[in-house]
């Protein structure tokens, strides 16, 4: 069944390039009503212009679809909320967002300055909590929302002199995690793609022939099924890249339980083997479960 977004209204951050745009031009194609935020850095986060999203909502408009631009920036909390209001004011609702928005500032940490830190996570983690957080009572009052947060491998598995994007890329899948469980009641499903892909981000992380070879266009089809009425996933972290899909999560391992005594550091140490195997681990889908599931294996409930 071919998945169509008549009807429904989408907010996709950092759409005037790479990534963002292709979203967006993919979602106008199946029929949704796009808002193309794009603030129009160049890369480091420098400048702006309203150039990038101009040009994706022209083509948007030429091919037949409905777009408006945006040129607000998502790591300002007053922006972002005029953000969504460019969506309400053309279009009424709120039913898809993408928090898609980004850009690098690369140091090791002995170089990283605090400013180099704050600016990364103001857009990276900060922008999508502004943005969910804004969207949230349209999605609600329509009983559907489906958010896709942007995480990156970077983050889940660390990359040398990248510990601002690493840590707000894997702070959004802590905000993935609670708003998963906050919008289940409302039909509000909340996914995560780590995308890769040879963008604007991945010059220099890449060699040319193999940017080539992981389009950007490649990553849509798994957002594109996240943004859909056909997605049931929600807390799911989905890694695409030239042509390969997959999932990645968060596991416990079996552990081992010394009981209630005294345990030093010692005991610790000659049963690490033990407490850090892998082999029994599973995935926990909320706290609850894992509070469970530790008061069992430690008798104390």
């Amino acid at each position: 069944m071919e998945m169509c977004f008549k009807d429904k209204v989408a907010v996709v951050t950092g759409a005037g390039n790479g990534l963002g745009r292709c979203y967006a031009l993919e979602l106008a194609k199946r029929g949704a009503k796009v808002v193309v935020n794009d603030y129009g850095v160049e890369a480091g986060g420098v400048g702006s212009s309203p150039a990038y999203a101009t040009q994706v909502v022209e083509e948007i408009r030429k091919a037949g679809g409905e777009a408006v631009p945006d040129f607000n920036s998502v790591g300002d909390e007053v922006s972002s909320i005029a953000i969504v209001r460019t969506a309400l004011d053309a279009f009424g609702r709120v039913d898809i967002l993408i928090n898609n928005a980004g850009f690098l500032r690369d140091k090791s940490i002995l170089k990283m300055t605090t400013d180099d830190f704050d600016a990364i996570l103001k857009v990276h983690l900060y922008g999508p909590f502004f943005l969910s957080r804004a969207v949230f009572p349209s999605m609600r009052e329509n009983a559907y929302g489906r958010i896709v947060m942007v995480t990156s491998t970077s983050g889940l598995y660390g990359n040398f002199g990248q510990a601002n994007y690493d840590a707000a890329k894997l702070g959004v899948i802590g905000l993935m995690n609670a708003l998963k469980e906050e919008g289940k009641k409302y039909n509000i499903l909340v996914n995560a793609i780590a995308p890769v892909a040879g963008s604007r981000m991945g010059i220099g992380l890449f060699p040319p022939e193999i940017m080539e070879k992981i389009r950007p266009d490649q990553v849509a089809p798994a957002v594109t099924y996240l943004c859909s009425d056909r997605c049931t996933l929600t807390g799911c972290i989905i890694t695409a890249g030239g042509g390969f899909f997959t999932r990645d999560w968060i596991t416990q391992g079996a552990g081992l339980f010394f009981g209630q005594g005294t345990v030093t550091a010692e005991m610790f140490a000659d049963k690490l083997d033990a407490v850090t195997n892998m082999d029994e681990a599973r995935h926990y889908e909320n706290l609850l479960e894992v509070t469970l599931s530790w008061l069992a294996k430690t008798a104390i409930a």
